[in-house]
């Protein structure tokens, strides 16, 4: 069996892809466990600048695979005959468990994460692609929160990505009815950052962009961002004010000045 999410790093970029092609990328026990160890994997990598993250095949992700769903109309839980444990168990020291981690786990990562989506995000493979920082979208791509067709709710961190990037009324439109929202209208609701024939090769383009700009300054971008969701303007002027004396001085900001001024492109250090 071919593993389920592959990576290549080049020049600080890291193309992570999951790798379930004949089945449009559904989520099983193996796709879950490998999605949770790509995490932790990427959170150590050193000299890791940005993350891509796509679907071989036909789509991004088609949600949980049909073999899941049968499980649970008989009556079993989801998640049990996961690898390294039951899906439902949060492990000491998370706030998630296995399968809201391998949705939050691209938050939890200190670099930029862009998504690349083409085909179909549905369930489960929505929740993914909105855990990213960036969504570059097909125009013909199926999106949906589509857990209502089921019977359920969504429940991959998707209750608060989604309430984050769309306004309630939408939300909760979206969770309600599971209909498919195309890449135009993805954009225009505030699902997606932009629309793309080619989203795999311009969200490369974009990392690498990205991955030439200071990497303290990228990261304190995206903690800055993140953590104004959560602080009160107290806490996060004060956040502002740490972040800012942690670069202003540093090798890093040093270069980007010299680089400019001296015409030339800058040599950042990791």
């Amino acid at each position: 069996m071919t593993d389920r999410v592959t990576c290549s790093i080049d020049a600080g970029v890291a193309d992570v892809r999951l790798n379930r092609p004949d089945k449009l990328n559904a989520l099983d026990p193996a796709m879950f466990a490998a999605l949770d160890a790509m995490g932790e994997r990427l959170k150590a990598e050193k000299g890791l600048r940005v993350v891509v993250l796509s679907g071989e095949g036909r789509g991004f992700c088609a949600g949980l695979d049909f073999g899941s769903f049968q499980a649970m109309a008989g009556g079993e839980r989801l998640g049990e005959d996961i690898p390294e444990g039951n899906a439902g168990l949060v492990k000491e020291g998370r706030i998630t468990h296995v399968g809201q981690q391998v949705s939050w786990v691209w938050q939890e990562l200190p670099v930029p994460v862009i998504a690349a989506v083409h085909g179909v995000a549905l369930g489960g493979g929505i929740q993914i692609a909105l855990g990213a920082d960036i969504r570059i979208v097909a125009p013909d791509v199926k999106m949906s929160v589509l857990e209502i067709r089921w019977g359920l709710v969504p429940d991959m961190t998707g209750t608060v990505t989604l309430s984050r990037l769309v306004r309630p009324d939408v939300a909760k439109e979206l969770a309600m009815t599971g209909r498919m929202v195309d890449g135009e209208e993805a954009v225009r609701i505030g699902l997606a950052t932009r629309v793309s024939a080619t989203p795999h090769e311009d969200a490369m383009g974009l990392a690498r962009s990205i991955a030439a700009s200071s990497p303290g300054a990228v990261r304190g971008v995206k903690h800055l961002l993140d953590h104004a969701r959560l602080a009160t303007v107290a806490e996060q002027f004060a956040e502002e004010r740490r972040v800012i004396g942690s670069l202003v001085g540093s090798p890093d900001q040093r270069e980007a000045v010299a680089a400019y001024f001296e015409q030339r492109p800058p040599r950042f250090a990791d």
